[in-house]
């Protein structure tokens, strides 16, 4: 079979696609035929060593996280699935590699594919859904009532967060630009901010929750707008020692992280807040509650139009580093 992968990690990297054998699938795992894999930051980081004290992989190493596909073989003890169905997945983050023609799979990662959504779609939807999920409900804890703002929200991790927030009752406040207003109003954002025309620190006071999507230049402004209290989470700033713990990672990377994280959690402290990273996990039983999710308010991620195959990886890779997709970047099987 075909599979994208890469031989060391380097700044510079340069996917290769290799003809190597289809995988052998233990007695817990399914073989899955690919049918589309999405293509996202977290590539980039793993090719370039950057989350490599988070997780470090053996060489080759066949790129990508999420995929869907149809199950061609079932391992002994897997219940629940069977040969013919449509599935999509987050991989576990110790053994992903949606970046080739079949991929062997731990059956709790895996859930049917939603009926509203296709392979291609659907390969849109495991990451980040699991990314919103997991930061609303585990992280944060939220409840129904309290305030969330998603800087940078009209992207695909609002078309998942919005609703899956509105589900559990929070009020969600999104910032973004005016094209994507409609389109994030109607997933159910109760209120809108033109990053064009308005700054959202000079509109927003005494939230609950912040989720960024954007960055450390955007902390200290993300701070000024959440209450004593409240919770500031990351996608992307950086891993603090509170992240480390959580992982269970061993003392001398929690003493790494703690000095990476000092200089935002000591802001977040100053202020009485309290500064989250997060790094999702795959979960197939929290992705049967997303599938819910997503058939009941008929959610279809956003997908770039750009037509990519596994010869195109590196292709696909550059425009995710340094194009403007109009959604996930997928490649087609």
């Amino acid at each position: 079979m075909k599979a994208a992968q890469i031989t060391k990690y380097s700044k510079q990297f340069k996917v290769e696609v290799r003809d190597i054998p289809v995988p052998e699938i233990t007695d817990q795992e399914v073989l899955v035929k690919v049918k589309a894999a999405a293509v996202n930051h977290l590539e980039l980081l793993i090719a370039t060593g950057s989350v490599k004290l988070i997780q470090d992989y053996e060489f080759p190493l066949t790129l990508g996280n999420e995929l869907t596909g149809i199950v061609e073989k079932i391992g002994k003890n897997v219940t629940g699935f069977k040969v013919g169905d449509a599935i999509y997945s987050r991989l576990p983050l110790q053994k992903i590699g949606a970046f080739a023609e079949y991929a062997a799979i731990h059956a709790d990662a895996i859930a049917h594919l939603p009926v509203n959504l296709n392979f291609v779609t659907g390969a849109a939807a495991p990451l980040t859904g699991l990314t919103a999920y997991q930061s609303l409900h585990e992280e944060l804890a939220a409840k129904a009532g309290e305030s969330l703002f998603i800087p940078g929200g009209s992207g695909s991790f609002g078309q998942m967060a919005i609703p899956i927030a509105k589900n559990m009752g929070i009020k969600v406040i999104v910032s973004g630009s005016p094209k994507a207003r409609e389109r994030t109003m109607a997933a159910g954002a109760d209120q809108y901010i033109d990053y064009t025309t308005e700054n959202y620190w000079e509109r927003l006071r005494d939230l609950d929750y912040v989720i960024d999507t954007l960055g450390p230049s955007e902390f200290d402004r993300e701070l000024s707008i959440i209450k004593p209290g409240g919770h500031l989470l990351s996608l992307r700033t950086g891993p603090n020692k509170r992240f480390a713990k959580a992982l269970g990672l061993p003392g001398w990377k929690q003493k790494l992280f703690s000095i990476a994280g000092a200089k935002y959690d000591h802001k977040a402290k100053k202020k009485k807040i309290e500064y989250h990273f997060v790094f999702v996990r795959s979960d197939g039983e929290q992705l049967r509650k997303i599938t819910k999710i997503i058939e009941e308010n008929r959610i279809v991620p956003a997908v770039d139009p750009t037509v990519f195959h596994i010869e195109d990886i590196n292709e696909a890779l550059n425009f995710v580093a340094a194009g403007h997709p109009k959604g996930k970047v997928i490649i087609r099987f």
